[in-house]
């Protein structure tokens, strides 16, 4: 079988992100054997608030060419509390790796793992698989750099919703809300806006309605983002794609987050047309650092990501295989009860997460 060769760019960057990165390094190695027909290299690269104390740049010359050149990127963590930037902003590279190469939609797919508890008390609970596509690359974080100050009085931060950027992810959840049809799920996409308010909000939903006229195999409907936060604790199985601005989709992340047991379980991918980056939903948690109490698990279900689109991306069904087989491992030591991260109560942390994940990638069968 030839053996297709994938270079993987990995950025751990500040606190537990080289720990989560590790993890998700080891597991890939062992699934790259036991699957077959793919290698991945791994190169690390320096990026960060620490490094941007360090040399004056969060994201060095060499760490963005080495993006650029790579099939993915494998990010660990970005900021750090007592590192800001001259204007008060965090430190966060993976924002300006948005900005550069295009990485648009911020994926964020949210579905509970069995075995482990969960803050709903219904047992429609269980049902919830859905994910929420976040546009990154204007909204109100068009913003950020682009500040009016206005003395010691005031300060002005613009929203930017063009036709272009909401059209292209309008497409993204479209498409995505097809792939998820054809493996039984609903086939909806919810834009979710603020169209009653705001004249850009309703721009973005009467962009995304037009859009939705192309996709005639999907169910395209609206909801106000506070509607929808509020449904997303009432009844959150109801939910298959979700498509909104940057700011509104960077606070419902964190909300849908909780509904699987917070950040530790939430994965991420920054896609665009030509590159895309796979990362944990949570920061770099400089309170645990060091501790082996790092919960990796959404910077493995973050490296079964980059596998699915990868292998999508290359036409390459065994990299799909490959995701599904990690997706299925890293949830049947949680399934069995043998396992309980820090977060839930128990004592599971970083190292035996990961190696229980390795041991059921040789237990799962290929798909």
């Amino acid at each position: 079988m030839t053996s297709r060769n994938l270079n993987i760019a990995v950025l751990p960057g500040d606190g537990i992100g080289g720990e989560v990165c590790a993890a998700a390094l080891a597991a890939l190695e062992a699934l790259q054997r036991r699957v077959g027909g793919f290698h991945l290299a791994f190169r690390e690269y320096p990026c960060g608030a620490l490094c941007y104390a360090g040399t004056g740049s969060a994201l060095p010359e060499e760490t963005l060419a080495a993006c650029e050149r790579a099939d993915a990127i494998l990010f660990g963590a970005g900021g750090w509390p007592e590192v800001r930037y001259p204007d008060g902003t965090e430190v966060a590279p993976q924002l300006e790796l948005r900005n550069h190469l295009q990485l648009y939609a911020g994926v964020r797919p949210i579905r509970p793992l069995r075995g482990l508890p969960g803050p709903l008390a219904s047992p429609r609970a269980a049902e919830i698989d859905l994910v929420l596509v976040r546009e990154q690359t204007e909204g109100l974080f068009f913003a950020r750099g682009r500040s009016e100050l206005r003395g010691d009085e005031e300060v002005r931060d613009t929203m930017s919703i063009t036709r272009a950027g909401t059209a292209r992810v309008a497409d993204f959840a479209l498409r995505l809300a097809e792939r998820r049809k054809r493996r039984g799920r609903p086939g909806r996409v919810t834009c979710v806006d603020k169209a009653n308010v705001f004249a850009s909000m309703a721009f973005f939903r009467r962009v995304f309605e037009e859009r939705a006229k192309a996709f005639p195999g999907v169910t395209a409907d609206a909801a106000y983002v506070d509607a929808t936060a509020l449904n997303l604790v009432m009844k959150p199985w109801t939910f298959d794609v979700m498509v909104t601005e940057n700011m509104f989709g960077d606070i419902l992340s964190d909300l849908t987050a909780a509904l699987v047991g917070g950040m530790g379980m939430a994965p991420s991918g920054d896609i665009g047309d030509a590159h895309a980056l796979f990362q944990p939903a949570h920061g770099s948690a400089p309170d645990i650092v060091g501790q082996g109490k790092a919960n990796p698990v959404a910077t493995l279900l973050s490296a079964a990501m980059m596998l699915d689109w990868l292998g999508e991306r290359h036409r390459e069904p065994r990299l799909a295989e490959a995701a599904a087989l990690l997706e299925r491992a890293v949830e049947a030591p949680f399934a069995a009860k043998k396992l309980l991260p820090y977060e839930f109560g128990g004592a599971s942390g970083t190292r035996e997460i990961t190696q229980a994940v390795i041991e059921a990638l040789g237990a799962e069968t290929l798909a």
